[in-house]
């Protein structure tokens, strides 16, 4: 079968799945909320524990009910189908693994601010929206300076590039675009995927370099370069901040939304209060849709922005071919439709679509060479 033929089958089964799992969600905390599930076991939380260690295990069961019910869905679509389509090279141990350490770290970061923001809930009852939202900020900061250094480690290992030459092309490029880093790394990737990629993790003093170890193989150094020119394109074009600053500004907005309607809501449904654990189910439905509503405006900026950056990159590295290669080999090797549907685009997508980025900078190369011609 036609590699781009495959490409389309697996984005179909993927957004299908993806169709399965919301509907799934949200059966599942309607349920919690309709057979009135979420007022007995709240009540008998908040009986039981002190506050807001009540909303801390309300949390523990209803998210671990969750992560047992959709762990089929989980285990086709993060297992099953990549090893069908022949993307991953992950053993079923190694998955369960990496499940296992998510769902470890998701609880502990989790918890302690879900019992925040509980807190926040009984002693700012109509302003809690402000202050969330303030230290939300904070740690989306924190968190992208702090997960190249502690978390990312936990799923992939660092090593310093053993190249000299590319890591000469790749320190040069990153000097050029005025981005300090702290070195040139590989990961592992290919311990799980067949899939490649490159570009910069960490915020500041945790920026660095990181090359996948499936990208080394395959990629000439210029197709490589042309791939980091893309990422450096971001941090040029300040994309990093912007995206927190424009994220943070959603998130306020849902906060804010929230502290309108979501009283309402438990009021019809007979619950309590915002900081009764009983309304845990309500807020993850109204973060789940809050999420879904803002999903494509988040994506057309999203596209937007890369195709800044595709411009910035071919500037920087003047080797647009060598970016419109790379491009169709990611596309080949990770699986990607070149050109899906424009709806699909316009909902899903958060690059524009492969195909008019590889058009774009061949094109941008026929130009310059039709000048170069002219000029002589």
């Amino acid at each position: 079968m036609d590699r781009q033929q495959e490409a389309k089958r697996y984005a179909r089964l993927r957004r299908r799945l993806w169709l399965a799992e919301t509907g799934l969600f949200l059966a599942y905390a309607l349920l919690w909320l309709g057979s009135g599930l979420a007022r007995w076991v709240g009540e008998a939380l908040a009986q039981s524990l002190p506050f807001p260690l009540d909303a801390m295990g309300m949390a523990m069961l209803f998210g671990g009910g969750w992560a047992l019910l959709s762990l089929p869905l989980d285990f086709y679509g993060g297992f099953l189908l990549p090893h069908r389509f022949g993307l991953s090279t992950q053993t079923r141990t190694g998955w369960l693994s990496d499940r296992l350490k998510g769902w470890g770290i998701g609880t502990l970061i989790g918890l302690p601010l879900l019992g925040g923001l509980y807190w926040a809930f009984r002693h700012w009852p109509q302003t809690w929206w402000m202050p969330v939202g303030l230290f939300w900020i904070l740690f989306s900061v924190l968190i992208a300076q702090l997960a190249p250094v502690l978390l990312v480690p936990l799923f992939y290992r660092f090593r310093p590039l053993e190249d000299p030459e590319l890591i000469a092309r790749l320190t040069r490029l990153a000097a050029q675009a005025g981005v300090q880093v702290r070195g040139v790394f590989t990961i592992d990737m290919s311990r799980r995927t067949r899939a490649a990629n490159a570009g910069l993790m960490g915020l500041g003093p945790t920026r660095r370099i990181v090359v996948g170890d499936t990208l080394l193989q395959g990629y000439a150094p210029e197709e490589i370069e042309a791939i980091l020119a893309h990422e450096l394109a971001h941090h040029l074009h300040r994309d990093i901040p912007l995206a927190l600053v424009v994220g943070s500004l959603l998130n306020l907005i849902g906060f804010f939304l929230g502290a309108q309607i979501l009283p309402r809501i438990l009021q019809g449904l007979g619950l309590p209060g915002l900081d009764h654990p009983s309304s845990l189910p309500v807020l993850a439905v109204g973060a789940f849709l809050f999420s879904l509503g803002t999903m494509i405006p988040a994506n057309a900026w999203s596209r937007w922005r890369e195709w800044k950056a595709d411009q910035e990159a071919i500037r920087l590295c003047g080797q647009p071919l060598a970016l419109a290669s790379a491009l169709r080999k990611l596309g080949e090797q990770n699986l990607a439709e070149l050109d899906p549907e424009p709806w699909v685009e316009w909902i899903f997508y958060t690059h524009p679509a492969l195909g008019k980025r590889i058009r774009f900078a061949e094109a941008v190369a026929q130009r310059s060479a039709s000048m170069q011609d002219m000029l002589n």
